[in-house]
């Protein structure tokens, strides 16, 4: 497990938003591919800064499910690059839950998702060099 979840989030907050009824499975709980969607919309935000340009997902590994999400916690996703290729860019994300009631955030699901750099036509790219294109 990453050493952060003992500590709290760390890297780059992307995206916060509320997980609601129409998000759940049907037990109650939210949807792992609900949950799956926000990591990869705040990934690709954050991929698209990195890269100054479009991004696709390309890859998704090592996706670890910690913990369940119920409706009316708040998820934040955080990233932090783990590697910037030629034309891609690896990032590891974290998901982490506030329940209502709670002072502390946990890790619900963390995951490297791979993007890639497209062009105006969507055909691969160079990924323009940055000063935040260092791995961390």
């Amino acid at each position: 497990m990453n050493e952060q979840a003992n500590s709290g989030p760390g890297g780059d907050l992307c995206i916060r938003t509320l997980a609601m009824p129409a998000d759940t499975n049907a037990n109650g709980d939210i949807f792992g591919g609900w949950l799956l969607s926000q990591m990869d919309v705040g990934g690709g935000v954050f991929a698209s800064k990195v890269a100054k340009s479009r991004t696709v997902t390309v890859a998704i590994e090592a996706m670890n499910f910690r913990k369940a999400v119920y409706v009316g916690d708040l998820v934040s996703v955080h990233a932090q690059l783990v590697r910037v290729g030629r034309t891609s860019i690896t990032v590891h994300l974290e998901a982490w839950a506030l329940r209502r009631g709670e002072q502390h955030p946990f890790l619900v699901t963390d995951g490297n998702f791979t993007y890639v750099s497209i062009d105006e036509h969507g055909r691969p790219q160079a990924v323009r060099p940055t000063d935040t294109a260092i791995a961390t």
